[in-house]
């Protein structure tokens, strides 16, 4: 933390963000999905939950103004904050002309090398964390971005739409759960921090958000032998959600073997009628296992 970040107004402020809208002349692209957060309280939330100290650096995406880099900077070693829109670089400089341990870096983060940056940007800290207020419409690809690569991260602290939120902490039998619970679930341990009501931004998108906490799990939640073929049985299984196991899984093993179904399905205890959102990590797992021993590989 430096003096510079403790004198500087807070950036989330309704006031604050409107005379920097203002004084910058900037216009909102809705195809960006910007909103910028202007309540302190959910700032401090969202920053607690990363367990961020003086040792510790945050990767953030999608800072806009800043108000929650700000926040970051003030509990974390290092920030480095990657902003897609070009039209904000020049203010996240001026913002953070006097905070040494804030870094800006102009990209699109579907696109980095986010192991370099991260190499780059924080070694020696014991510990890095992505924490970030994404755009809706990006969501799923940025956080599977982040898991599939298997980064160097302690926690993915993100305001996302609370829908998308509760999709991901899904447990088996509900509605909410399917392909994203289990991708999410399978590298991670998510846990809901608060709703974040829609009124808390602006502009006020049209429903409200929710901070998720994905904890990185040290090893995968279920062993699998081919990562692949695992999420494709998930994939097959969700294929349309009112179907039966048996049903989805015919395009997986094609219909020449659907009579076969039965047998594999029974020698992984899961009975052919149950559907996709019944069945855990490890019923999932086993069936993969069982398919790929079978020599379907989700080809017809």
């Amino acid at each position: 933390m430096t003096e510079g970040t403790k004198a500087m107004a807070e950036v989330g402020s309704p006031k604050r963000t409107k005379d920097i809208i203002a004084r910058y002349g900037f216009t909102f692209k809705k195809s960006l999905g910007q909103n910028f957060l202007i309540d302190q309280n959910i700032l401090r939330k969202i920053v607690g939950a990363a367990e961020l100290d003086e040792s510790k650096g945050a990767l953030e995406i999608g800072p806009g103004i800043g108000a929650l880099t700000q926040q970051l900077a003030h509990t974390a070693a290092k920030v480095a904050a990657v902003e897609i829109d070009n039209r904000l670089i020049p203010i996240l400089k001026e913002v953070f002309a006097d905070t040494p341990n804030v870094h800006v870096e102009h990209g699109d983060v579907l696109k980095l090398d986010l192991d370099a940056l991260i190499k780059e940007r924080f070694a020696g800290l014991s510990g890095v964390s992505v924490v970030a207020n994404l755009p809706y419409y990006v969501t799923t690809p940025i956080v599977m971005k982040l898991l599939e690569e298997k980064l160097p991260l302690e926690h993915i602290v993100v305001m996302i739409q609370k829908e998308v939120a509760q999709r991901m902490a899904a447990k088996p039998g509900g509605k909410d759960y399917g392909s994203l619970s289990i991708a999410v679930q399978y590298y991670c341990v998510p846990e809901l921090v608060c709703i974040v009501p829609h009124t808390v931004f602006i502009p006020q998108p049209n429903v409200d958000s929710a901070v998720i906490k994905l904890t990185l799990r040290d090893k995968p939640a279920v062993e699998v032998e081919d990562e692949a073929h695992f999420f494709r049985t998930v994939q097959a299984c969700f294929a349309q959600r009112r179907k039966t196991i048996a049903n989805n899984l015919t395009a997986f093993v094609g219909k020449a073997n659907r009579d076969q179904l039965g047998t594999l399905l029974g020698s992984c205890g899961i009975d052919p009628s149950r559907r996709g959102e019944t069945l855990s990590l490890a019923e999932f797992a086993a069936l993969s296992r069982a398919l790929l021993e079978a020599g379907y590989n989700g080809n017809g």
